[in-house]
């Protein structure tokens, strides 16, 4: 029987295991998937099996920058608490994965996946083993990888929980470090204006025009309220519209031209940003176990 894409793509929503071992266990079982689960399950991966369905929004943020400062690796590997986001394992194995990234450049996860460590371990038996080490689930979540043509390569990390890759051209050695720091402090979402997605614009346009009609101020005066607010709207969420974080009377566009430098572009990534976290509550879990 032909293993198919779809086919891999069930076994893995199944069991929530990598996408080479689930190939691989269909390859043995000739395409059987209760056969492949069984099989799997006798390969010790029965355990991590059972945290496919949990939320892993805890972790860590991972950057790696190439020793000529061209290519930077950011990356994003989540488990489920806070404490073992802190274990020498976990934050090894995210580490290697880093690494490996910025020595094959692979496309995505799934081509991540297919990858192997630097120790020869296939990454995806590696998190495997990792998952049946810890006891939680671990998911390699995203990683974006820049290169740059005409500047470097600078980062910042606050702790593990946030992550920032900068592309910039200076002569000040220290800028692009001051600009990452700025990035995860001030959370900016594009460089300037013309970045700014037209949705997002025009959200902010109509709950500024609701605000100003509440005001009974005439429509020449509501207009200009309306624009008002909308620049300083975009000026907050702008990169280069942003007061600089160390320095607050410059933004940061007046900070550039002061230093003769260009920013390309930018990454930041937060551990959990955009997942949604299962609220637990303790009480409601001790009666739920009492009950049966």
């Amino acid at each position: 029987m032909a293993i198919t894409a779809a086919l891999v793509k069930e076994l893995r929503e199944r069991t929530g295991c990598g996408m080479m071992e689930c190939k691989n266990a269909l390859v043995e079982t000739s395409g059987d998937i209760d056969a492949a689960i069984e099989a799997m399950r006798k390969k010790g991966q029965a355990k991590a099996d059972k945290k496919a369905s949990r939320i892993a929004a805890e972790g860590t943020i991972v950057v790696k920058i190439s020793d000529d400062n061209k290519t930077g690796v950011i990356l994003e590997i989540n488990c489920e608490t806070d404490f073992v986001a802190k274990d020498d394992n976990f934050k090894s194995f995210a580490n290697s994965v880093a690494d490996c990234i910025l020595a094959n450049t692979p496309a995505d996860v799934d081509a991540l996946s297919a990858l192997s460590l630097s120790d020869g371990r296939a990454i995806e038996s590696a998190k495997t083993e990792l998952i049946t080490k810890i006891g939680e689930k671990v998911s390699i979540r995203r990683f974006e990888i820049v290169q740059s043509k005409e500047g470097t390569i600078s980062s910042y990390l606050h702790g593990v929980k946030i992550g920032v890759l900068v592309d910039s051209a200076s002569e000040n050695d220290g800028l692009g470090r001051d600009l990452s720091m700025h990035i995860a402090a001030s959370k900016p979402i594009c460089i300037n204006a013309s970045d700014v997605p037209a949705d997002v614009l025009a959200k902010e346009r109509d709950i500024a025009t609701a605000q100003a009609k509440d005001s009974g101020k005439p429509e020449n005066i509501i207009e200009k309220m309306v624009e008002g607010k909308v620049r300083k709207f975009v000026a907050g969420i702008t990169l280069l519209g942003q007061a600089f974080v160390k320095e607050p009377d410059l933004t940061i566009e007046k900070l550039l031209k002061k230093e003769s430098a260009t920013i390309d572009s930018f990454i930041r990534y937060e551990v959990g940003d955009g997942i949604e976290k299962k609220q637990e509550n303790f009480a409601e879990e001790v009666m739920a176990q009492v009950k049966g």
